[in-house]
């Protein structure tokens, strides 16, 4: 399916500001289309101006659908639906109109210009159909939602909604459903919907809410022993589109003010309530557990550099050389290990940029070698699962130390390692151009310990494949593929 930006952008002449607009309008609409309990779909002329185009759709949570299928990319003809032309024409809500029978259950049809401000031109009509099968005598939470549904409606139409100064939303808002308060233009509540009653009964409310100041009623509660929130004032006054959260007694509890401004002015608000305890409490809970591996990755590092520092004092106490250069080898594998761990403890997840350390085992290998020899990495590993880091710098440290160590000897010369990824699977490659293999080199019977653990790592923990080869031009190649998780 066509997404929106590519219908207005293929069908229609709507300049930036103009997009901008509807998708501010799009990405909150089931507001209105909850308050109304009716089918929104959004029409934009084309770019000839003879057919209508619809955008967008939306349906009600709080009622029975008109339109099962999706209509988003059907084009009309100018004329097809009258209402929708005189919306257009004549910049009002149009309601007049017999319920339409021709899809077999009754639907009350409605439309409603969209203007991206109160000066400027209209860029689309909002058609809004009612199933009204299962009409009956409404109640008070449902006149009350049809009502607000009627003052969002003509602020649609004047361009004052959606607001074009209210802050990104960063988490769901609440929604119609959540819980609902009405408030007139002073800030007391003239309507609450019981689920918006039982989370003001949460946060330690007994009296009604019911003719209450939102503002000092919400603020009493939770605000008695420090100083007041501003923003809860804004909010819980109906004063400015905002968001905001109050907590008492363990109950934590989401408030969205939306002003309704209606001719000029403000006639009072709609206040959307959303209980988010449990919510933040497992938020509080990955917060802990995610410091909780932070610092385990934090300690296990520091024990790995005291390993290696041990290490290290016990090279320099041995006399034998063959000794020394084993357990100096062992500080290095020790310390590439050391290196992931450090990562992964200032990471928020359990991935790692990987790069970062392919560099530091370089860094580490080009420190201790005797030859001179420069080492490069081409391409990326990206990121890469904990569980495959820690190996894989293993396995770099391995063959980084085996060249540099068995290619050069005291010689100078290079080192590449050539990096690709694709979504499913890393492959590199580790090429010197040293003195090479011996004719009689074999993978599966060396003797090397490095190769052994290389082989190992890749092979039988990380189910890859290794090959090892002399080049052509001299020197050896590594080749590894190894199967990783997309980062």
């Amino acid at each position: 399916m066509p997404t929106l930006s590519d219908l207005v952008s293929r069908h229609t002449a709507l300049d930036s500001a103009g997009v901008d607009w509807i998708h501010s309008l799009v990405s909150d609409w089931q507001l209105l289309a909850d308050l109304s309990f009716a089918d929104l779909i959004l029409w934009v002329p084309d770019q000839s101006g003879t057919r209508w185009v619809a955008v967008a759709q939306m349906r009600p949570t709080t009622g029975p659908t008109v339109y099962h299928d999706d209509v988003v990319g059907m084009s009309i003809a100018v004329g097809e639906r009258p209402l929708i032309d005189v919306a257009w024409a004549e910049n009002r809500i149009c309601r007049e109109g017999d319920p339409d029978w021709s899809s077999g259950v009754p639907v009350r049809e409605e439309t409603i210009p969209v203007r991206r401000d109160k000066e400027g031109p209209i860029i689309g009509v909002i058609q809004r159909s009612t199933n009204l099968s299962s009409a009956r005598t409404p109640s008070r939470l449902e006149l009350t939602y049809l009502q607000s549904a009627s003052d969002l409606a003509q602020m649609v139409a004047e361009g004052r909604f959606p607001f074009a100064e209210e802050e990104p939303i960063l988490v769901r808002s609440p929604r119609v459903g959540d819980g609902l308060l009405r408030l007139d233009k002073a800030g007391r509540v003239t309507y609450a919907s019981p689920n918006a009653l039982s989370a003001y009964r949460r946060l330690g409310l007994h009296a009604d809410l019911v003719g209450a100041d939102l503002g000092k009623t919400t603020a009493d509660l939770c605000y008695s022993d420090e100083p007041i929130n501003e923003d809860l004032m804004l909010v819980a006054s109906g004063r400015a589109p905002r968001e905001t959260e109050v907590e008492n007694g363990g109950t934590v509890v989401q408030l969205r003010a939306i002003p309704l401004i209606v001719g000029g002015g403000r006639i009072g608000a709609l206040v959307l309530i959303r209980d988010v305890t449990e919510l933040r409490r497992r938020e509080r809970e990955l917060l802990t557990k995610d410091a909780t591996i932070r610092e385990i990755h934090h300690r296990v590092k520091n024990n790995l550099q005291t390993v290696a520092a041990l290490l290290r004092l016990q090279a320099r106490r041995l006399n034998n050389p063959e000794g020394q250069e084993a357990l100096n080898e062992a500080v290095r594998r020790v310390g590439s290990i050391a290196i992931v761990h450090e990562i992964l403890a200032q990471m928020p997840e359990e991935m790692v940029e990987f790069d970062d350390i392919a560099d530091r085992v370089i860094a580490m290998t080009a420190e201790v070698a005797v030859a001179q020899v420069a080492i490069k990495r081409v391409g990326s590993f990206g990121v890469l699962p904990a569980a495959v880091a820690t190996p894989i710098a293993m396995v770099l440290t391995e063959l980084l130390q085996n060249a540099v160590e068995h290619g050069f000897a005291h010689s100078s010369g290079n080192v590449q390692i050539v990096v690709s990824r694709d979504a499913d699977r890393l492959e590199f490659t580790v090429a010197d151009d040293g003195k090479g293999l011996s004719e009689d080199f074999d993978l599966e019977a060396t003797g090397s310990l490095g190769l052994q653990i290389v082989r190992t790592l890749v092979v039988g923990e990380l189910s890859g494949r290794l090959g090892v080869a002399t080049r052509d031009s001299g020197g050896t190649e590594v080749s590894l593929s190894i199967p990783v998780q997309s980062g």
